[in-house]
């Protein structure tokens, strides 16, 4: 099964789970006639919403590239990621709204117990599956899947400063601490939606994801073949669970078409084997000039013009960057 294919089915269960814990907690509310609950359960609504958003986008993402879409539909999730982050955010406003008012004239409540029971296997659901939704998403680069995650554990935050409201007020009978607690939570929600409308345009303006790039920087200085004189121009885009990279590879002129390949394939199965086989490579070769010796690290080359002054050490400065001549790299 493609990664793509995977995250469509975990969002299955993402929607399926959240539908259920909805209606657990509409049923507390009734139980209990706890605003503080009422606010957990219309939070939940957006979490239900979200959640089948999050599905479409990635039924869309993992369909095949087309003659209109040469890189594939993966930037849809970037799309609902924003939408999730957005209704995240509101979500947060309203619980602010709800706890205010709430607090301003607090309302008696009943059957705390079974209240605080159900809310608290619901947020222990939530977190899980937020969990793992978060884990599967960042393995198989899922930003919507990433998000989905996210916002099944601002909702179980949320829903711990209600549990802890209820506690209290179950034991003290102060009816305006849980409108307290759950004021406190809120702005914690309201941070979380705005980190995923972050990321999602980050993703949506192709903005460089630093750590990956130093990574893959790492591993190629680490494994640098001698026939790799030079390395730039390298970018790396996300398109859903795709990565995008593409970069000039510099190798001794001499060496021909099929050997050039060869070294291509080599880098090829260097990166697909650490970051999986998620990712499409368009190579450049070129080939090397008399001042490249002075940053040739080949041994025994019977081409060699200059004597090796200074390899230049891959780093994200220098090989992220627009080609330049050799010997000014090595400087």
């Amino acid at each position: 099964m493609t990664a793509a294919k995977q995250n469509f089915s975990f969002q299955k269960i993402v929607a399926a789970t959240g539908v259920v814990l909805f209606v657990v907690k509409l049923a507390a509310w009734y139980l209990t006639g706890s605003v503080a609950i009422l606010t957990d359960a219309l939070e939940s609504t957006v979490n239900v919403t979200s959640a089948f958003i999050g599905l479409y986008s990635l039924y869309i993402s993992a369909k095949p590239k087309d003659t209109r879409h040469p890189y594939g539909h993966g930037k849809v999730e970037f799309i609902s990621a924003a939408i999730e982050g957005m209704l995240i955010s509101c979500a947060g406003l309203l619980i602010i709204y709800e706890a205010a008012r709430n607090l301003g004239d607090p309302k008696p409540v009943g059957q705390l117990d079974y209240g605080i029971l159900l809310i608290t296997a619901t947020a222990i659901v939530n977190y899980f599956v937020g969990a793992l939704a978060v884990k599967k998403g960042k393995r198989n680069n899922s930003l919507a899947l990433i998000a989905s995650g996210k916002h099944l554990q601002s909702d179980t935050y949320s829903t711990v400063g209600i549990i802890i409201g209820l506690v209290l007020l179950y034991l003290t009978g102060m009816a305006w601490l849980d409108s307290v607690v759950a004021l406190v939570f809120a702005f914690l929600i309201l941070y979380t939606g705005y980190r995923i409308i972050r990321d999602s345009l980050k993703g949506i303006m192709d903005e460089v994801d630093e750590g990956l790039l130093e990574e893959m920087v790492r591993l190629l200085q680490a494994s640098r073949s001698e026939n790799w004189i030079d390395l730039h121009n390298m970018r790396v885009i996300k398109y859903g669970s795709t990565l995008h990279l593409d970069c000039h590879l510099t190798v001794p002129w001499y060496l021909d078409v099929h050997q050039s390949h060869a070294e291509i394939d080599t880098l090829s199965r260097l990166i697909n084997d650490r970051f999986g086989g998620s990712i499409e490579l368009f190579v450049h070769t070129d080939g090397c000039l008399d001042y490249s010796c002075e940053i040739c690290l080949k041994k025994e080359c019977a081409k060699r013009k200059a004597p090796l002054i200074q390899p230049v050490a891959w780093s994200v400065a220098n090989i992220s960057g627009n080609h330049k001549h050799h010997a000014e790299r090595a400087l």
